[in-house]
């Protein structure tokens, strides 16, 4: 009985300790939702439409012959409306067609076109390894277990539903690294077929601040992520 008697506090703890997390999580979550439902975004223009014109077949390409249903019609657009969000990101159309954003500040933040290829590439990939589906249910577990384990305890129902969203944001991050070396493999194949260098490319992880090896971080740290593209790179 001692245990139960302290799941409040240990549940407290790990609302806590996962706070932050959670909310940069929902943050870009909201992010994503706003920015798909405006009209504020602008086709690829410039040097990058030329690396789009490059990489896109490519994808596309790899995504219809991987034998798995996936919307393979990429859509790419540009965000300007922050000049400080330095950010891209894959996300999903109510359509289900892939949608990739680059913000205006990410592309003025690259200095080659190796350097946008392998990012382009690399929100590709995440389409390409069902990354959005596996993530959601990843999160789907995550809610279920320790919202049940909090149910068990007799907690009320807004504490279970704490519970809940802790849980979801905790499963969501379970694999995030994984993923992001995943798409770090696929997005340097995608590049070097598209004719790019993707260790050059991945140059721009250097110009990041380097998160480490987070317990549940959403990324790996730099150098693990500039090793795979390189080790992918030697077989070419």
């Amino acid at each position: 009985m001692a245990f139960w008697k302290n799941v409040p506090f240990v549940f407290a703890l790990i609302g806590l300790w996962s706070c932050a997390s959670v909310e940069r999580e929902n943050e870009r979550q909201t992010y994503h939702k706003s920015g798909v439902a405006t009209k504020d975004f602008s086709q690829s223009s410039g040097e990058f439409a030329q690396v789009v014109s490059r990489v896109e077949p490519v994808a596309e390409s790899l995504c219809r012959s991987s034998g798995h249903p996936l919307n393979c019609d990429f859509e790419i657009v540009v965000d300007a409306r922050d000049p400080e969000n330095m950010n891209a990101f894959q996300t999903l159309r109510k359509n289900g067609r892939p949608l990739i954003v680059f913000t205006q500040a990410l592309i003025d933040a690259t200095q080659n076109d190796d350097e946008l290829a392998f990012v382009l590439g690399h929100e590709m990939a995440h389409h390409l390894h069902g990354h959005i589906h596996r993530q959601y249910q990843s999160s789907r577990a995550g809610a279920i277990l320790l919202g049940g384990i909090i149910a068990i305890t007799g907690a009320s129902a807004d504490i279970v539903q704490s519970a809940q969203r802790v849980g979801a944001g905790i499963g969501a991050r379970t694999y995030s690294k994984e993923f992001e070396l995943e798409a770090d493999r696929l997005g340097a194949l995608i590049a070097i077929h598209s004719g790019y260098n993707p260790v050059k490319g991945a140059a721009f992880f250097a110009r990041l601040p380097d998160p480490g090896d987070q317990f549940l971080g959403s990324h790996p740290p730099n150098a693990a992520r500039v090793e795979m593209v390189r080790r992918v790179s030697l077989g070419y």
